[in-house]
């Protein structure tokens, strides 16, 4: 079952939120898990494979949901009943519904304190040249913890989010209530199955885009002659390339390395497509094998991974994970958990997150995760910059 917008009007029941435990549009599709809550056990990486055998899944059956940053940690998975992803409402409806106010925004860590973390990986980087399991990248993310005056509407933003055209917005319930969810706005496609057939399409190497059409073209050209972000982005292209070369017997970058951008973003992109070994081989575990990958993590993993647990003041979570589904016959979309938010309540954390290799500025770096929240503070009714220090919030 492969689900695409023409199909969905043969897919019931129709969503509605209470009944939505997770949703996926972008610009190929658009689905959502619907029905009463029921969560596949939860668990580490190790056990997905046994765990989603002994689910069973029967026709019209989706799993979905969010994959941790780590691999040790317990995922949220839930089954359900595939249906269509909510009506996308009119950019002016979307604007028009109402917002709580903010009244706190509390950086984890400042823009300083990050920058002063990324010079300290430098650092390391540095030191270790010429170990065989030297750093050569890490990818180092920093929070915003918002609270409201009365509880963040979770579709409100992700109708203002999913305006953007070029992202994929994701909502998953997670566990302690249906208030409790993981929602953003992903560019980033970490793999697609259908049939045989696979594609990634990884980021790697970021600028801020601009208003002003020369200074968005100067930022799209410098971008693309980078040598600090090609590096940066080639890591990632390789491990993917390695971890996907074992399932495969073909598997190819056709286009190259390109820009791909957002409303708020430029990217470095690299198309990967694929034909698998084994077409019965489900899309979540070749998601899982992939993930944490270069983009969000570092090279050598493993190093990278413990030196993010060092470096940064508060466990991941699921940012930087995955998200997606999987559907009966194995088929479906993960997503690189970036550009996100995990909401309860009044409360809010936003998470953006910057490659470091060698070249970089720690300054410019935390300039960039400060861009990268800009479209969730937006949805939120922020100020784009509100990422970064200095910045008054609303009365």
């Amino acid at each position: 079952m492969n689900i695409r917008p023409h199909e969905s009007d043969a897919i019931q029941p129709v969503t509605r939120p209470e009944n939505c435990l997770f949703s996926f549009r972008g610009p190929r599709a658009g689905i959502a898990g619907c029905g009463p809550a029921r969560m596949l056990p939860r668990g580490a990486v190790a056990t997905l494979d046994s765990r989603l055998a002994a689910a069973g899944l029967g026709d019209g059956m989706v799993i979905g949901g969010a994959l941790p940053f780590e691999r040790e940690a317990e995922d949220c998975l839930w089954q359900a009943v595939a249906c269509p992803a909510p009506p996308l409402p009119a950019q002016a409806q979307a604007q028009a519904q109402p917002l709580p106010t903010i009244r706190s925004l509390q950086p984890q860590p400042s823009a300083g304190d990050y920058a002063a973390a990324v010079a300290r990986a430098l650092r390391i980087i540095e030191d270790e040249t010429g170990r065989p399991d030297a750093l050569a990248k890490i990818v180092l993310s920093r929070t915003l913890a918002l609270e409201a005056d009365a509880p963040i509407p979770a579709p409100a933003v992700m109708a203002r989010l999913a305006q953007d055209p070029d992202v994929t917005t994701y909502h998953t319930r997670l566990p302690g209530g249906p208030d409790h969810a993981l929602i953003g706005a992903t560019p980033e496609l970490l793999l697609r199955k259908s049939g045989g057939r696979i594609v990634s399409h990884p980021l790697a190497g970021s600028a801020p885009r601009s208003t002003d059409p020369a200074a968005d073209h100067a930022a799209a050209k410098g971008l693309s002659q980078s040598d600090k972000d090609r590096r940066e982005h080639r890591f990632v292209v390789e491990y993917i390339l390695d971890i996907l070369a074992p399932h495969c017997t073909e598997l190819a970058c056709p286009e190259g390395t390109g820009l791909t951008h957002t409303r708020s973003m430029w990217h470095l992109g690299t198309r990967i497509t694929g034909r698998l070994r084994d077409a019965a081989v489900p899309s979540i575990l070749l998601a899982a094998a992939l993930h944490p990958t270069p983009a969000v993590c570092g090279v050598p993993a493993t190093r990278a991974a413990r030196i993010i647990g060092e470096l940064e003041p508060r466990p991941r979570g699921f940012y930087a994970g995955a998200v997606g589904w999987n559907d009966a016959q194995g088929d479906g979309a993960w997503f690189v958990a970036i550009r996100s938010a995990e909401i309860s309540g009044n409360h809010a954390r936003l998470h953006a997150g910057a490659g470091i290799v060698r070249g970089s500025d720690p300054m410019e770096e935390a300039a960039e995760t400060g861009a990268k929240f800009g479209a969730l503070l937006a949805a939120l009714g922020l100020p784009r910059d509100a990422g970064m220090a200095g910045v008054t919030l609303p009365a």
